[in-house]
């Protein structure tokens, strides 16, 4: 009889105590419902100076029914609402534009800095397969098609007349996304995205596709060169190349970070590394997306309707030192302004 007493005075006191106080806890619930679907505007002044009233309100009642409740449901809902209550009043909020800003100006350019040893070893596995590519065509003219789909070499060929190869360079006109170029372009987008999706693997796939993109680069070039327009050709792909094989670096490097962290992941778990390096290779993809979408316009624009080598190449290391100013050295100005 004592223990059922005692029962029954612990459920009084927690109806008397919901009878108190849940007026205050759902009308706290609701003001967060609607400021979260809408915006503070949606509020009155009255409402909006209660949130912290009700939000202090609801946290006490949190502390009593930890103390004192053996309902466990009635303390998971107050941490919940507690929870969202603290969120909104003292969490960092940011609008849209803020956050695109932030990105740019800040997340961007700190992911590709700190990619920066993956970043030249993509680099240079893209110059090692270039000079591979180029003489392997070289000592035999067969390896060009076993290294260059038809799809990708638009008709060109070891076998193709000096004028043949002309005027793809320079009969660009009024053609401002050829089925070449469209080509290429999504050519060079697959090869971003799969040397980052297959990094996974220890990042041997990323090597080996990056290492065969630059192979399939000096093996177009060795045709060209042969005829004497390894120059010319040179601009023609500088225009847009500068801006997407730069992207592609990064997205190999990316793929690098994560599959040398699923390796080696040293003291954290694989997991745990791979979800740590994920982090800052997803923010370089994403950055990545921009550079191949400028690298389409000049591909699509820029490089069918100049015609002159001086220019293309201009527009060329221009944008290449407009990238390497914005990931390098415009952070060591801000540091030395400080």
């Amino acid at each position: 009889m004592t223990l059922s007493a005692g029962t029954d005075s612990v459920r009084q006191s927690l109806a008397s105590f919901r009878q108190e106080r849940e007026a205050d806890w759902k009308a706290f619930e609701a003001l967060l419902a609607r400021v979260e679907k809408r915006a503070p505007r949606a509020l009155s002044e009255d409402e909006l100076l209660s949130l912290p009233l009700l939000y202090r309100s609801a946290l006490s009642s949190l502390s009593v029914a930890r103390a004192t409740s053996l309902d466990s449901a009635l303390i998971a809902y107050l941490e919940a609402l507690c929870l969202r209550g603290y969120f909104y009043l003292y969490g960092a909020r940011r609008s849209l534009r803020t956050r695109i800003g932030d990105f740019f100006l800040h997340d961007w350019p700190a992911a590709i800095r700190d990619l920066w040893r993956e970043v030249w070893t993509s680099v240079g596995l893209t110059v090692i397969g270039a000079i591979a590519g180029y003489w392997l065509v070289a000592s035999d003219k067969r390896w060009y098609d076993a290294i260059i789909a038809p799809s990708l070499a638009g008709g060109r060929n070891p076998d193709s007349s000096a004028e043949t190869l002309r005027s793809v360079l320079y009969g660009g006109g009024d053609h401002f996304l050829s089925g070449f170029a469209a080509y290429l372009f999504t050519h060079n987008t697959q090869v971003s995205i799969l040397a980052f999706a297959l990094g996974f693997a220890f990042a041997v796939p990323s090597v080996l596709i990056i290492l065969m993109n630059g192979c399939m680069l000096g093996a177009i070039f060795q045709i060209y060169a042969a005829k004497g327009l390894g120059f010319e050709l040179g601009g023609w792909l500088s225009i847009h190349g500068t801006t997407e094989l730069f992207a592609i670096a990064i997205a190999g490097a990316a793929g690098m970070r994560i599959g040398t962290s699923i390796a080696f992941p040293g003291e954290l778990t694989r997991m745990a590394a791979a979800a740590r390096a994920g982090r800052v290779a997803a923010t370089a993809m994403i950055g990545v997306t921009v550079m191949l979408l400028f690298a389409g316009l000049l591909e699509g624009i820029g490089r069918q309707t100049i015609t002159s080598d001086l220019a293309r190449y201009s527009i060329g290391g221009g944008m290449l030192a407009l990238w390497i100013s914005y990931f390098y050295l415009l952070r060591m100005v801000r540091h030395g302004d400080r």
